[in-house]
């Protein structure tokens, strides 16, 4: 678990309170998978021996129920109901807008599990939530300090939109492609973590509607398993969404026989082509036509394999 600065979380008036587990619930868009297998158990023995060192941070719930919606420490509260915790420690904020707190959110789950460490979908909302007007930039600014602060981290002027693909090591390309596919649906996106379905095809079919998708997920997985039945190749995938922009031209959705019959479609690979090494051309072939070369070829692939035969 990351280690937080007591002093940094003092100073900013951060009050540290014992709040019973019952009484928490995650924050209701979150989209960040919970820890499973080894590193959860082990988060959960070493609770069981040292308790909760650092404090998750949560906020009134907006519904207005006698709750705290949790912020930071999920995994933590998860593993401390299975060692048996009646109480957790909590950072309590309040008045918060719904941006400020899916900053905390997002911005808490990049510096403790790090962008590559997410999956494609997790990528895909960071980096186009990252990149929504909706955010007041400078108070944006504030809560990522406040975070990095609090996890023991020199203070950040923010990140520029010119910054982010620096930022994650990724192309501005990349950058691009995660912003698409954010407006896949759950079930499409979940094709792109189980990695059935390439980031590229996922662009394509993001130019879908929603219930387009939903159409193609429901005849296209395998008993509702999330598995995909058919494989989709970007071609596919871009010859849907070129049919996809037809219907829409005719205020009609792309069927499901529709998309049956582009599943369907196994497009054939080109012929492999051989190339000729360039001092064997000018040795053998440079007044040839290719019809000659061809016949050279095969009457002398033909003498070569006889030569085997009889060897």
């Amino acid at each position: 678990m990351t280690g937080f600065n007591f002093e940094a979380m003092l100073s900013q008036n951060n009050q540290i309170k014992q709040i019973p587990v019952d009484m928490l619930v995650p924050y209701h868009n979150h989209q960040y998978s919970l820890y499973d297998g080894e590193r959860r158990d082990d988060m959960v023995e070493s609770i069981r021996k040292n308790g909760v060192i650092s404090p998750i941070v949560c906020r009134p719930n907006p519904d207005g129920t006698d709750t705290y919606e949790i912020l930071i420490g999920h995994n933590r509260w998860n593993c401390s109901k299975l060692a048996g915790l009646d109480t957790i420690p909590a950072i309590i904020k309040e008045k918060l807008t719904e941006e400020e707190a899916q900053t905390y959110v997002d911005e808490s789950n990049l510096l403790q599990r790090g962008f590559n460490d997410l999956k494609i979908s997790e990528q895909a909302r960071i980096i186009a939530r990252r990149y929504s007007e909706m955010f007041s930039q400078g108070k944006r600014n504030d809560i990522i300090n406040e975070i990095r602060a609090l996890n023991g981290e020199s203070d950040s002027k923010g990140n520029s939109r010119e910054k982010v693909a620096e930022e994650y090591g990724l192309s501005r390309n990349t950058i691009a492609r995660l912003v698409r596919i954010s407006k896949l649906t759950d079930c499409i996106l979940q094709w792109l973590d189980l990695g059935e379905l390439s980031i590229r095809a996922g662009v394509e079919l993001s130019y879908l509607t929603e219930c387009e998708q939903d159409i193609l997920w429901q005849i296209n997985t395998v008993d509702n398993s999330g598995h995909m039945l058919m494989k989709i190749s970007e071609s596919q995938a871009r010859d849907l969404r070129v049919l996809s922009a037809d219907c829409k031209k005719e205020s009609l959705e792309l069927s499901g026989n529709q998309m049956l019959k582009v599943l369907a479609i196994k497009k054939k690979k080109p012929d492999k082509k051989i190339a000729i090494n360039p001092n064997t051309y000018k040795k053998y072939f440079t007044d040839k036509s290719n019809d000659e070369i061809q016949q050279i070829v095969e009457q002398a692939l033909e003498m070569y394999y006889n030569d085997r035969k009889d060897a």
